[in-house]
């Protein structure tokens, strides 16, 4: 899958869950959004969305540049979407200052039917147990 038909899964899985005014921004001169839309409840959402190999890790930058994305485009929520996962410092970064990081995992359960606000209850809350991560770095490397 490119970069843009992931943008655009986002942004069905977006409308799917009753999500509005849905539409794709991604490319070059972007301002640091590739989806941009209202949630069902009417507030404003800005995404930006990675799809990296599973050997990478988002760092806490990439955040800030979705930080300054929310302000530049006046959004009430931010939402970070990687096939990859969040390093440590950046998922703290993403906690702290409200943006919802979409993480691999999170992205299997969004994409299986729950929905997008309801990973609010779950983000921060770390990228798997022990196990989990055991036999992520077994088939990744990492």
């Amino acid at each position: 899958m490119s970069g843009t038909e992931f943008e655009e899964l986002v942004a069905a899985l977006c409308r799917r869950d009753g999500c509005t005014a849905v539409r794709r921004v991604g490319g070059s001169h972007d301002n640091g959004a590739d989806v941009v839309g209202r949630l069902p409840d009417g507030r404003t959402m800005v995404v930006q969305c990675k799809r990296y190999a599973p050997t990478s890790a988002i760092a806490s930058r990439e955040l800030r540049d979705l930080l300054g994305a929310k302000v530049h485009f006046q959004a009430d929520v931010a939402v970070f979407v990687t096939t990859t996962r969040f390093s440590g410092p950046s998922e703290k970064f993403a906690v702290e200052h409200g943006i919802l990081a979409v993480h691999r995992d999170h992205l299997g359960l969004w994409n299986n039917g729950a929905s997008l606000l309801s990973l609010g209850s779950v983000n921060g809350r770390g990228q798997g147990d022990a196990r989990h991560r055991a036999r992520w770095k077994q088939a990744y490397g990492r």
